[in-house]
């Protein structure tokens, strides 16, 4: 295959870099103090014999977490980071992920290392029987698998302009079998740069057989986790390869394919024996040492780097005898990884005439900037730069244990430092991060459809879901949003089953609004938009208004909205009612927005101090948002005697909205176990009245002790499709309701049962 000829059309530059990409990642959980943990694998991960993000590896004490498929590394590193927060928030708050390939201290006691504890009983003997053939020990070695294929579009590409001496799916399995051949030829070369395993931790080696530590890759030489040395393979062709492995499971060299353990595996299917129909479809490159300084056990300039090699790989060519290509590579790997992290390679002018062989294929295909590619050379001049030689040199002063258990605790708090939020979807609007992060959690598959629009696709087994917005769903029928957007709908239909909502008259210009104002002038009113949500455009006067004032309301109202609502003024405290479902999942209090005086600061000062809380931000990103100073703020406060430049005496609360909305600064208090079952009934069957399965609505409740069913006890003022969950999630005060986590048992039922 005279690839190297071909890439080099300039038809085919802009498929080069262009790939699909999987990471599988194995890590130990530990202590914070850097101990094999030992615990049981969290339950609060769901099945992991089924979870499609994080499974257990060979012991119940290492994790192995999946990415989905990715047609960018971008996108490949959103779901790996999200994964990974998913992990460390379910595992022990007082546990992380040891950051090294090789383990931390094991136990002394093998039995003390315990088997996966999964629900399959053949994938139990299967891992009993890798104890007992190789020992529990070579098992607790922790790598990256990383999963490639080649665009379509570029094979393709390549095929069209090829001799097309064979199909298709035969040139795309000889293109990887040239690929695979190489990288094993070649991977000495990433094993001196990328190698990371230099030294091991207490009780791994337990008797004679071991190397002369330190060196740069204990993990890819021949102490690592190798199957025997009777077992090997042809790569020569495809028929070769799957004869061999057939020949080794069928003389007991192997108990069964998967038990071939090599640098690289050919996929085509969910066996190894489907790659005779399936063809090879991508490889899974198995040799990668954990990176100890990347958060995620791998970086986004590593997997770009790894994309370019291969591409490199698919043009070098190859030694005509393919055995003994792929055997002086075995040997070439094992020679490098043995040597001291701190010694320039035996194979030093090998390595930099590839490296020019590198940077003239870069140059020649017109690439971008292709990360590590210029620190190669500085890399193979001083091998202190490269991986194992990091490590190997910051373990001098307290050993290598002690430089991994800080880098783990690095990420550990990277994790945790906020708790409300998902790693790589940060963009999206809160409530959906944490619905992500409880999906994710639970196995159930996520796929963000549309950002912008934060739509996503949900899974679990053949089942799917759509979600807009973390909360709507197939549950509500299209005409639920389209009553609930219209305060004059909603409040019709409460009123007609019964419901006590406020007085009150529509208006469509401001004319008519203003004409209306002698009739509301001496008694309290609110004016608001017709159909916003997130308290835009209200304002509230408990005790009447200035015609003034009442003109400036009305005015921003219409800002808002082309029609809106004067209603009479309900006095009492306001309370959110989250139901779904038809019951009654939360129930918040919600504070307007407020600072307290202390006598020395104004009072644009205190605001500025206190959206300084970390729990605050902006555009639903947060728990909280930041407070304004806008027109509706500064309103509010000439209503008290006050300006911005104002210093209120210590302990005085100053209020800068009227409206409690949690998306104009207010506080938000769980207060769901405070209310008696008669209030939640009313709210549950004023949601039903609307015909919604999730539902926000507000209630004024001048004494939550009275009988709900008294006089005056309670009103209705609004109802919210789509109602904010991350405000009952993560509270300003009182205990957090999983809401999102509600929603997900409405959607997948199945899923909780079997988890029940």
């Amino acid at each position: 295959m005279h690839i190297k000829t071909i890439v080099k059309q300039k038809e085919l530059f802009p498929y080069l870099l262009k790939g699909r990409y999987g990471i599988e990642r194995e890590a130990q959980r530990v202590t914070l103090a850097g101990d094999f943990a030992g615990t049981d694998h969290p339950a609060i991960l769901g099945n992991r014999s089924f979870h499609p993000y994080i499974q257990t590896d060979f012991a119940e004490n290492q994790l192995e977490l999946i990415t989905p498929v990715a047609d960018s590394v971008d996108e490949l590193f959103r779901y790996l980071g999200a994964i990974h927060d998913v992990a460390y928030r379910s595992m022990d708050p007082e546990e992380m992920l040891w950051p090294l390939s090789m383990p931390p201290a094991l136990p002394s006691a093998e039995a003390d290392i315990v088997i996966a504890k999964l629900d399959q009983f053949e994938d139990v003997l299967y891992r009993r029987y890798l104890a007992k053939t190789y020992g529990k020990r070579k098992q607790m070695v922790s790598g990256i698998h990383f999963n490639f294929e080649f665009a379509d579009s570029f094979i393709h590409q390549l095929y069209e302009a090829s001799e097309k001496t064979t199909d298709y799916q035969v040139f795309k399995t000889e293109l990887y079998l040239k690929v695979t051949r190489n990288y094993l030829h070649y991977r000495w070369f990433l094993t001196y740069f990328f190698g990371a395993t230099p030294v091991s931790e207490a009780n791994y080696f337990t008797d004679d057989q071991r190397p002369a530590e330190p060196v740069r890759s204990i993990r890819n030489s021949r102490y690592g986790y190798t199957n025997h040395p009777d077992v090997s393979v042809s790569y020569a062709s495809l028929d070769d390869y799957l004869a061999d492995i057939a020949h080794l499971v069928e003389t007991g060299k192997l108990s069964e394919e998967k038990e071939f353990y090599a640098p690289v595996r050919l996929r085509g299917g969910r066996r190894v024996a489907d790659l005779a129909e399936a063809g090879i479809r991508y490889i899974e490159i198995r040799n990668i040492d954990i990176d100890p300084y990347a958060e995620y056990g791998i970086s986004k300039e590593q997997v770009s780097f790894l994309h370019f090699f291969l591409l490199f790989l698919s043009t070098k060519e190859e030694d005509a005898d393919l055995e003994a290509w792929v055997t002086t590579g075995n040997q070439l790997n094992d020679q490098v990884a043995l040597e001291h992290p701190l010694a320039q390679t035996a194979y030093l002018q090998e390595a930099q005439a590839l490296v020019k062989e590198l940077h003239r294929f870069a140059n020649e295909l017109q690439l971008p900037e292709i990360p590590y590619l210029a620190q190669l050379s500085d890399m193979l001049a001083h091998p202190s730069l490269t991986f194992a030689g990091k490590l190997f040199q910051a373990s001098q002063a307290n050993g290598q244990a002690a430089v991994a258990k800080d880098l783990g605790l690095s990420y550990h708090h990277s994790a945790w430092a906020r708790p409300y939020q998902l790693a790589g979807f940060r963009t999206l609007e809160l409530s959906t991060q944490i619905l992500m992060f409880d999906a994710i959690q639970k196995g159930i598959k996520v796929e963000v459809l549309d950002e912008t629009d934060q739509f996503l696709r949900l899974q679990a087994g053949t089942h799917i879901e759509y979600v807009k917005n973390a909360n709507m769903t197939s549950k509500d029928q299209y005409i639920v949003p389209l009553i609930m957007a219209n305060k004059t709908v909603t409040k019709k239909i409460l009123a007609d089953h019964g419901f006590r909502v406020p007085d009150g008259a529509e208006f469509s210009t401001a004319a008519d609004a203003i004409d209306y104002y002698p009739q509301i002038a001496k008694s309290g009113f609110v004016v608001k938009p017709k159909t916003t949500n997130y308290g835009l455009g209200i304002s509230i006067f408990k005790e009447g208004a200035s015609l003034a004032d009442y003109q400036e309301a009305v005015a921003i109202a219409f800002a808002e909205d082309q029609s809106i609502l004067v209603e009479s003024f309900l006095a009492g405290t306001e309370y959110r009612f989250f139901v779904i479902d038809g019951r009654v999942d939360a129930i918040l209090l919600r504070v307007p927005a407020n600072v307290v005086g202390n006598g020395r600061q104004t009072i644009e000062e205190l605001v500025i101090e206190k959206n300084r809380d970390p729990l605050r931000g902006a555009h639903h990103r947060s728990p909280l948002e930041w407070i304004q100073l806008g027109n509706l703020e500064q309103l509010m406060l000439k209503e008290q005697g006050f300006t911005i430049g104002s210093i209120p005496e210590k302990g005085k609360i100053v209020y800068l909205r009227e409206n409690s909305n949690i998306s104009t600064g207010g506080d938000s208090i769980d207060v769901t176990d405070d209310f008696n079952e008669e209030y939640k009934a009313i709210a549950a069957a004023a949601v039903e009245a609307l015909g919604a399965a999730i539902c926000g609505i507000d209630l004024i409740i001048p004494d939550k002790t009275k009988p709900a069913d008294s006089e005056g006890a309670y009103g209705i003022i609004e109802a919210n499709f789509n109602p904010a969950m991350h405000m009952h999630v993560y509270p300003y005060s009182g205990t957090g309701q999983r809401l999102t986590m509600s929603v997900l048992r409405l959607l997948f039922p199945e899923v909780f049962v079997s988890l029940d």
